[in-house]
């Protein structure tokens, strides 16, 4: 056939029936979303902030809509990333990503907490003030969002309006909508400080109901102080703070002076503690993001010393000595053998699923990140205890335990992201029509297998309804694709209603891969030193007491005293340092192994089958993917490439971008809105697209 010449006048040409083979290349069929007639909603740019909507109609009325729409689709998913994960690195690279993929002239600063935007050169700046909330959903469905409109799954007015619906919860399920906000949230505060005291920090079962008294008690707190708003919130730590230490101050003076003091205060306060930040601010040092990662550094320790002096506040309103309650931890405090019970790491699991919760994990999920904390854990729990008896006088045993421990939640991480992309591959390809036909047994059974998984999450109250309203569609859209296609049939298009068009766009957009950091951030959580901090500041208020030797004088009577202070307790800063670095460096070595093992995993298997490479934007698409998964993204020089053509046609003819409709390659420009693009079909039915400029 000869080659057919396209042009672009605003939708996807119709180029027959294609999709995404394996091997990179294509097949002659359409999925059911290219098939599908869209209604023409459009994003209601009245929505927008004050600020923002000004510099959008600056932005359309020098370059167009489409790439004004742009800008905002690349600011907001910038502040919402920012927010749900906080992680600068990750940030930078996604919208740099989009900022590359649609030619887009702009520049960002992401801070700690504020954010500032520019485009066009430093003509219109934007200024934004995210104070972080861990939001593993919300890492997931922002960056899959992206990615959608990356790949040219979804347009940008799609796009803008599913970051509004889900903002505004409409793609959550309804339990996770129960515990994302108050007052369903309550339920986590007890039940994770009441495991984290007898897991983490040597309490007993009688310090555990107490911390989960304290717990409730600090979630009312911040519940009070939140729906006040403004500036009660500011209070937050410090009443926690004191709340605790009154509590857990009564239970000790009233009832035998048996509680674990330190087990209650650090257990309750986990919730609080900035442990992740403080890592992350060593990773973004690390990485060469200097002034972002010691100001983070900084904040961590000042926010968690707010925390600890709340609670020395609430000692002394209900002690009357409260150095002396602190330092009395012998026979109250580490009374478990946790290596001889057999429900340590049931205990661990239950822990692990309150963090999750924390971090407004999906419920219908959870087993994933179970997984990733549970080998995170193990493996630094017993290679610390492996290392423990030789490195007694040293900190090279946490050293090596939490390298290890790192290591091992990547690789876990991304074998797990892995496998769950590839069984979930059968089921995408069959309910949005990417492959026609049958699998064969081993596909069909994932099929199956995704099917009752569905339904039976939603049948639990965990799932979607979406999905199985999807689910549910998907013969009915079979059905009307089969007469589509038969041009005996009267049909010329698929229409859907306006729900039913949400619900493929979710399917769409959850089909995107999975985001490896969602898994990884609850098991970093629990991993790192937060409460190493408070240790610190403790010990600061509470100086540890002296360890006072007596020692004989060798040929005399006379003996004389050695006080010297206590080496363990008095290095709970070099500790601090040890487990946040050896955390940062373990994740840095984990995805190298990830790296290096999928390489050499490549060149040898990939050697065994010829196949060919993926090429143009399909291999583009592959390359972002692949960098999204690490986050050492960091720029030496920040200077634009010289200028060789000194003609002003970057401004007024902006270059061509590529565009992918399921793998199909089209060379269009947003600021112009033209597409030119060859597409020649060849005997075995593969198509091949060559850009012309």
């Amino acid at each position: 056939m000869d080659p057919k010449k396209l042009r672009w006048e605003g939708s996807i040409p119709d180029t027959q029936h294609l999709s995404l083979r394996k091997d990179g290349l294509l097949k002659k069929h359409k999925s059911i979303r290219q098939q599908i007639s869209f209604s023409e909603r459009r994003f209601d740019v009245k929505t927008l902030p004050v600020d923002l909507h000004r510099v959008y109609k600056n932005l359309e009325r020098d370059f167009g809509e489409e790439y004004a729409l742009t800008f905002v689709f690349i600011f907001r998913t910038g502040v919402e990333l920012h927010r749900a994960w906080h992680m600068t690195l990750l940030t930078s690279k996604i919208l740099q990503q989009i900022k590359d993929k649609f030619n887009m002239r702009m520049t960002w600063e992401l801070g700690v907490i504020k954010l500032k935007f520019r485009a066009e050169d430093g003509g219109y700046e934007l200024h934004r003030k995210v104070p972080y909330d861990y939001d593993s959903e919300f890492q997931d469905l922002y960056m899959k969002i992206a990615v959608a409109y990356m790949d040219g799954h979804v347009n940008i007015h799609q796009a803008l309006i599913f970051q509004t619906e889900t903002k505004l919860g409409r793609h959550t399920a309804s339990s996770g909508l129960f515990l994302r906000d108050f007052p369903g949230r309550l339920v986590l505060y007890p039940l994770e400080a009441a495991t984290c005291t007898v897991i983490f920090f040597g309490g007993d079962w009688f310090d555990s109901g107490v911390a989960a008294i304290c717990g409730l008690v600090a979630g009312l707190v911040e519940y009070f102080m939140v729906y006040l708003g403004g500036n009660a919130k500011i209070l937050i730590d410090v009443l926690v703070g004191t709340s605790t230490g009154a509590i857990a101050g009564l239970f000790y003076r009233y009832l035998g002076q048996r509680t674990c003091l330190p087990a209650i205060f650090l257990g309750t306060l986990y919730w609080f503690f900035y442990g992740t930040a403080f890592v992350l601010g060593i990773l973004e040092i690390i990485s060469g993001e200097l002034e972002t990662g010691v100001v983070r550094f900084m904040a961590v320790a000042v926010k968690t010393f707010v925390l600890t002096l709340g609670t020395t506040f609430g000692m002394q309103l209900t002690l009357e000595n409260s150095l002396d309650a602190w330092q009395d931890q012998n026979g109250n405090c580490g009374t478990i053998d946790l290596d001889a019970q057999w429900w340590r790491i049931p205990l661990y699991l239950l822990c692990s699923a309150c963090a999750l919760g924390q971090y407004r994990f999906p419920i219908v999920d959870y087993w994933r990140g179970l997984v990733v904390q549970l080998v995170g854990y193990e493996v630094q729990y017993q290679l610390f205890n492996y290392f423990a008896e030789k490195h007694t006088q040293d900190f090279l045993d946490t050293a090596a335990a939490n390298v290890c421990g790192a290591v091992a939640a990547v690789v876990a991480a991304s074998i797990l992201s892995e496998i769950i992309g590839t069984l979930s591959y059968y089921y995408n390809a069959r309910v949005l029509q990417r492959e026609k036909g049958e699998f064969n047994a081993f596909g069909e059974f994932m099929f199956s297998l995704n099917v009752f998984y569905v339904r039976f999450s939603n049948w639990l109250g965990f799932g979607k309804k979406n999905d199985v309203i999807f689910l549910n569609m998907t013969e009915k859209l079979k059905a009307q694709s089969v007469e589509l296609s038969d041009p005996n049939h009267v049909r010329s298009q698929i229409v859907l209603t306006t729900e039913e068009e949400d619900v493929l766009l979710e399917a769409v957009v959850g089909a995107e891969d999975l985001n490896i950091w969602a898994l990884l951030m609850p098991t970093v959580y629990q991993l790192v030193p937060g409460s190493l901090i408070a240790k610190l500041w403790f010990n600061a208020i509470f100086p540890p007491p002296l360890d006072i030797e007596t020692i004989p004088i060798e040929g005399t009577e006379y003996t004389y005293t050695s006080v010297t202070p206590d080496q363990l307790q008095g290095a709970v800063f070099q500790n601090l340092m040890v487990v946040a670095a050896s955390l940062a460096i373990g994740l840095l070595l984990g995805f190298g192994v990830v790296e290096a093992s999928s390489f050499f995993l490549k060149k040898i298997f990939c050697s065994m089958v010829e196949s060919e490479e993926p090429r143009g934007s399909i291999r583009d698409a592959l390359t972002r993917k692949k960098s999204r998964r690490n986050f050492n993204y960091t720029v030496a020089d920040d200077d634009p490439e010289p200028d060789l053509d000194s003609s002003d046609d970057c401004i007024t003819q902006p270059k061509p971008i590529l565009d992918e409709e399921d793998g199909i390659v089209v060379n269009s420009s947003l600021a112009t809105g033209e597409l030119d693009a060859v597409t020649e079909f060849k005997d075995d039915d593969v198509l091949n697209t060559s850009i012309q400029k």
